[in-house]
């Protein structure tokens, strides 16, 4: 007859390591492994779904208040959304200057959507493998399959959102001071029109454009995904249960203390980085508007 102890080892046994289990949990659920840093093949379909959901969600969020609006005493919900339409609106007032029409409700839908999309990191970690493992579904090796529900904790999901506002910046360029005018600013700003500098000037336009785009992916990218990852370390803590031992018992504890620690600091990460991505989001639009 097997005993308690060799069924415990067994398990032990056949436990992912420390290393597998972030690996694994780090994982996407993808069309295909990826090859290489850069592989435009990969679709990620965790990600994408994610993504599209809280969008979903932001606009219904936003849409609900818009709806349910009074000029009397203001629910809580809508005190709250009302505070963040002020603080958008009158940061937009003070950074673009030219119509706003489109640009103040674009940054308001950012800070929420992104606000979301941040916010899936406070759902403990093995959630979706607990579910998945409930539902019987396994990868197509017979695995436990990989799923991620942080989309601003991949590179590919925030370099998306910054190619767009690379895009809206393009658009309100030409738009604002036309094609000739966007082209003249390429290439004499800002060291001056003389033929000899014009070379630097667009290769310092260029550089600029393209730090902007990299910066506001990678600065949203890098604080989710250690945030992430410090979670998946704390979680780390538990797994070393082993029975009702003394060093069981205090790790135990340990991970409670710290993930309660760190979700709590984490409130605020998720919060600036929306925030930050809101303003920046202003930032690059309005220097569109002004010429050097």
């Amino acid at each position: 007859m097997t005993t308690a102890t060799e069924l415990a080892a067994g398990a032990a046994a056949h436990a992912p390591t420390s290393g597998e289990y972030i690996k694994h949990h780090l994982g996407h659920n993808a069309s295909a492994h990826q090859h290489g840093i850069i592989d435009f093949s990969v679709i990620h379909y965790d990600t994408i779904f994610w993504s599209v959901a809280l969008a979903i969600v932001a606009g219904l969020l936003l849409w609900l208040a818009a709806r349910k609006a009074t000029s009397g005493v203001p629910t809580r919900f809508q005190g709250a959304v009302e505070s963040v339409v002020e603080l958008v609106e009158d940061q937009s007032k003070a950074i673009v200057h030219g119509d706003r029409s489109f640009i103040a409700p674009l940054a308001l839908t950012v800070f929420v959507w992104v606000f979301l999309m941040n916010s899936m990191d406070f759902l403990p970690v093995d959630t979706f493998a607990a579910l998945f493992r409930w539902m019987g579904i396994v990868g197509h090796d017979g695995a436990e399959p990989h799923f991620r529900i942080v989309p601003t904790a991949d590179l590919n999901g925030t370099f998306g959102m910054a190619m767009v506002i690379f895009a809206l910046m393009i658009y309100y360029n030409l738009k604002i001071k036309g094609l000739g005018g966007f082209v003249h600013e390429l290439f004499c700003a800002p060291f001056g029109s003389h033929p000899a500098l014009w070379i630097f000037n667009l290769g310092l336009n260029i550089i600029e454009f393209a730090a902007k785009t990299v910066s506001l992916a990678m600065r949203l990218f890098g604080n989710m995904f250690a945030g992430e990852l410090i979670f998946l370390l704390i979680a780390l803590l538990g797994a070393t249960w082993t029975g009702f031992t003394a060093q069981s018992v205090l790790l135990a504890g340990l991970q409670v203390a710290a993930g309660s620690v760190w979700a709590i600091f984490h409130i605020l990460i998720v919060l600036l980085q929306a925030f930050i991505f809101m303003m920046l989001t202003l930032v690059y639009i309005g220097q569109a508007h002004e010429g050097h």
